[in-house]
This record gives C-alpha cells, sequence and structure tokens, in this order.
C-alpha cells in the first residue's frame, strides 16, 4: 500500500522547500491536500513526481491536460502574493488542484475550465474535500471570466505564448497575473503587474510548463 502521506512530505521537503518556497500558509496547503485525488486512478503512485502530470490524454483533437509540476505551481503562487483579502481566477483549472491550493490562501476563488469532464471531477474532488470557497465554472479560458472581475491575481495553469489583453484588463488595480510564457525555445516564469492601468513584466525563474490551449501567439502569413 502507498504511503501517500510519506510521499506526500516529501514532495514539500524536496521539491518546494527547496526552491525557495517560505510562504507557511502554502507549505501548509501542499502538505495537507491530498493530490494523489486529482489524478486518475492508475497515476496515483506518480502524483508527487516532480514532473506535470496527466490528468486527461489528448483525444478528440484536444491536447492532453496537466497539474502543473509541484516546484513551478509553488513557486508561481508565491510570487502572486495570494492573502486572504484576494479575490483568485484560476484559469485552466483541470481537476481543481491548484484552485483547492489557492483556496487555503485567499478569500475567493473563482476556477475556470473549459472542459465538462474535467469540471465535473474538480467540483465533485472539492465537495469531497469540504473547501467551500471555490466556485468553479464554464467558459474560454483566454477569455478569462469578467463576471467576477476585477481580480487580485489571475494564475495560468500551463504555458501561454501570449498573455491575453482580455485577461489582462480584468486584474485590478495593483493586481498580479503569474503564467509561463513561451518565447521560441525559452520558456520563463513572469509576473504581470497592474498599476495605473500599465502592466509591468518582471521574469520570475526559467520554467517549462505544458501549453494551454488557447494561448499561441497568432502566426504570421509565410510567403
Amino acid at each position: 500500500m502507498i504511503d501517500f502521506e510519506r510521499l506526500r512530505r516529501g514532495m514539500v521537503e524536496g521539491q518546494v522547500r527547496t526552491n525557495d518556497v517560505t510562504e507557511p500558509r502554502l507549505i501548509d496547503a501542499m502538505l495537507e491536500l491530498p493530490r494523489e485525488r486529482f489524478v486518475p486512478e492508475e497515476r496515483r503512485s506518480l502524483a508527487y513526481l516532480d514532473d506535470d502530470l496527466v490528468v486527461r490524454e489528448a483525444s478528440g483533437g484536444k491536447p492532453a491536460r496537466y497539474l502543473l509540476e509541484p516546484m513551478v505551481l509553488a513557486k508561481l503562487v508565491q510570487a502572486l502574493e495570494v492573502t486572504p483579502e484576494c479575490r483568485v481566477l484560476d484559469v485552466g483549472a483541470a481537476t481543481g488542484y491548484s484552485s483547492a491550493v489557492l483556496s487555503h490562501l485567499a478569500g475567493e476563488v473563482i476556477a475556470l475550465e473549459e472542459e465538462d469532464t474535467l469540471l465535473a471531477q474538480a467540483r465533485k474532488i472539492l465537495a469531497e474535500l469540504r473547501v467551500n470557497n471555490v466556485t468553479f465554472v464554464p467558459g474560454s479560458l483566454p477569455a478569462g471570466w469578467p463576471v467576477k472581475a476585477p481580480y487580485d491575481v489571475i494564475l495560468l495553469n500551463g504555458s501561454a505564448e501570449l498573455v491575453p489583453d482580455a485577461l489582462l484588463a480584468q486584474l485590478k488595480d495593483g493586481g498580479r497575473l503569474g503564467a509561463v510564457v513561451r518565447t521560441g525555445t525559452l520558456s520563463r516564469a513572469i509576473l504581470h503587474v497592474k498599476s495605473g492601468g500599465v502592466i509591468s513584466r518582471r521574469p520570475l525563474f526559467t520554467a517549462a510548463a505544458p501549453a494551454l490551449p488557447g494561448f499561441d501567439a497568432p502566426r504570421g502569413f509565410v510567403f
């Protein structure tokens, strides 16, 4: 029988703390939440590896969907400085692990997911875990969820070639958006901060993450 609690401690001590994640509430959340519950049963033994984890295989022309590598998620969330007063938009929530982590830090989490099967799984898991400050909503990921805007924090659960203006417009003044941004072969976690209506961008760390559907830059014409 797999000792998931031991594996969870190993993930936090070996992957999270060793990468300069020191926020106590974030560490407590990752120690408490059973990450194995958020992945398919046949992959539960892999739930605490230091890698992105498939939660739905590619099918029907749709790309595979993943949980972000624990270290990447933790460092992004820490950089977003989530407080209990924050309203957070979690873009591409998949099965809800990132939303559950954020629920320990924020006052309110809006979890946006465009795939019905993932949305249903996420709702079921968080209900079973009695997480009550996360609202799951269906919709296009690049469009965000303007109904509840503006947000203090927006998290993208995957990499993007381009962060849409529609999402940046949903930030409060002083709001932060965290994403892994791909530029050619370079991929880095970037913190976007809105101040006076202007977005500034600060590189955080080198990071790879699976592409989030709908966040590719427009392709130019080839002559």
